[in-house]
């Protein structure tokens, strides 16, 4: 029955909510933490100073912006940039044709020592001060599908020089009894004086060069310079009278006079025409061996160009063009 003893009546007992055991700890605590604390201790300076973060400071002193203004450079300065440049390229263009042209003397030395290959063409004695300005050897530069054709060629090149003599001989014979007749001799040496040598460097070397490398070039060289040979062969074999040649008209006209000289005139007439039929012969068959090493118009072009740009003095006129042309521009502004 003690339940019923309290009085429901009665006030109730004052509770406080901050006499809490856990309320009371906590802040005891914080009251002795900032009891404790002294803002102007050192050790508390020393703490603020290490977590202070101090503000960093330009190293040199600033300057205001200055805005550039752009120069343009004159035209002598142009000019004189020009024409440094063109001097610059002139200087290594030559110095690399300096070492180009070492290099290659190197390399042709090497080669001359390794597998000499001294001129032997013509054949002349050993005492004779003229020395051979050629070399021949047809089976060490010659193919051998070429090398018949080839020295064909160089015989007719022989029967070419030896018409061309006896058309002398013939043309003195017409000389000594007409001696009207002094300017078809005068003619006739001056045309084996001349047609003799020209004929081997005109159209035998070149074919010669044409079989040995392959040369599209050097083919069509021989095509027109031998097609004006034929030409040539045509012509004295016809023989106009006055013109040095011992042909068929000239021979005939000397029937009349003088049989002996007539009938010498007739062979180097004839000798004139073998010429001309061997010639379209000959170049028939060049030509046919032409189209089966398959050289061409555009490849001769394109020899003909590498051979201009490497040679040495195309590229020093090139050089020297090319600085003459800077300093009169630069002279003229």
């Amino acid at each position: 029955m003690s339940g019923f003893d309290t009085n429901p009546f009665a006030d109730p007992v004052d509770i406080n909510p901050f006499q809490d055991p856990s309320v009371t700890q906590l802040t005891n605590t914080s009251q002795s933490g900032l009891d404790e604390f002294n803002p102007f201790s050192e050790s508390s300076q020393l703490t603020n100073a290490a977590r202070t973060t101090p503000a960093t400071q330009p190293s040199g002193h600033s300057q205001p912006a200055v805005l550039q203004t752009s120069v343009e450079p004159t035209p002598q300065a142009v000019a004189a940039a020009a024409q440094a440049g063109l001097l610059q390229q002139q200087a290594e263009l030559e110095r690399k044709a300096a070492e180009l042209e070492k290099k290659e003397r190197e390399l042709q030395s090497n080669a001359a020592s390794i597998n000499p290959r001294q001129n032997n063409w013509p054949p002349l004695p050993r005492r004779c001060p003229i020395k051979p300005c050629f070399y021949q050897d047809f089976s060490a530069d010659i193919p051998a599908d070429y090398q018949r054709i080839c020295k064909m060629l160089y015989y007719l090149w022989m029967l070419h020089s030896i018409t061309l003599l006896l058309n002398l001989l013939a043309c003195l014979a017409w000389f000594t009894v007409q001696t009207e007749r002094g300017v078809d001799f005068g003619l006739s040496i001056l045309w084996f004086i001349l047609f003799t040598p020209c004929a081997f460097l005109c159209w035998y070397r070149p074919i010669y060069k044409a079989f040995r490398s392959d040369s599209s070039f050097s083919f069509f060289v021989f095509f027109f310079i031998f097609f004006c040979q034929i030409a040539i062969y045509v012509i004295q074999a016809v023989g106009i009278p006055g013109w040095g040649d011992s042909g068929w008209i000239a021979a005939l006209s000397e029937l009349h006079g003088n049989l002996a000289v007539a009938v010498i005139m007739m062979v180097v007439a004839g000798f004139f025409t073998l010429c001309a039929v061997l010639s379209l012969f000959l170049l028939k068959q060049v030509h046919s061996l032409y189209r089966r090493t398959g050289a061409s118009f555009q490849r001769a072009q394109e020899e003909f160009s590498q051979g201009i740009l490497t040679n040495r003095g195309f590229q020093h006129a090139a050089a020297g063009a090319a600085s003459s042309a800077a300093q009169s521009a630069f002279r003229g502004n």
